[in-house]
């Protein structure tokens, strides 16, 4: 006999797929503002460290979330950080000093990158009437939309 809870468990390999994805951007980019927070410099140093620190914050909060939600649909979660790296895709900052411009700007493509494939499950999960993964990926879109919106109005100071 089928339950609802049953039906949520195997769900269409689309929404896994769509999730794991977006939790290798998540990790990809928690390290890079986590990178980000380390190496900033320069008169505006205090708020952007301040700031940088909220959003990888936020972000191990999310990862988290992301692969928990993997796992409550019986399936596994990537792991291992070439994996994580490999499967995300977005460039990791150099080593040394990166001007602070360039730390928010390569944190802006970052997050265009994770608001795509945040879309991309949240179409998926609603493709599969996974209405509980469709609210993680609203919730993701809304949060990089947010983050994207304030370092792109840095930058425009700048």
């Amino acid at each position: 006999m089928k339950t609802a809870s049953d039906a949520k468990t195997k769900t269409d390999s689309a929404v896994v797929s769509a999730l794991n994805l977006l939790l290798a951007d998540s990790y990809a980019l928690l390290a890079n503002t986590h990178h980000a927070h380390w190496n900033v410099e320069g008169s505006d140093f205090f708020a952007l460290h301040e700031a940088f620190q909220k959003q990888y914050e936020a972000l191990f909060e999310a990862v988290d979330e992301i692969a928990e939600r993997v796992r409550a649909l019986d399936a596994y979660p990537p792991g291992g950080l070439q994996t994580l790296a490999k499967r995300a895709g977005i460039e990791e900052f150099p080593s040394g000093a990166v001007p602070a411009r360039d730390l928010v700007a390569g944190l802006i493509v970052a997050h265009e990158k994770a608001i795509t494939d945040a879309i991309a499950a949240r179409d998926a999960a609603g493709d599969a009437n996974d209405l509980e993964t469709q609210d993680l990926a609203i919730g993701r879109i809304q949060w990089h939309q947010k983050t994207s919106w304030m370092l792109k109005s840095y930058l425009k100071a700048h």
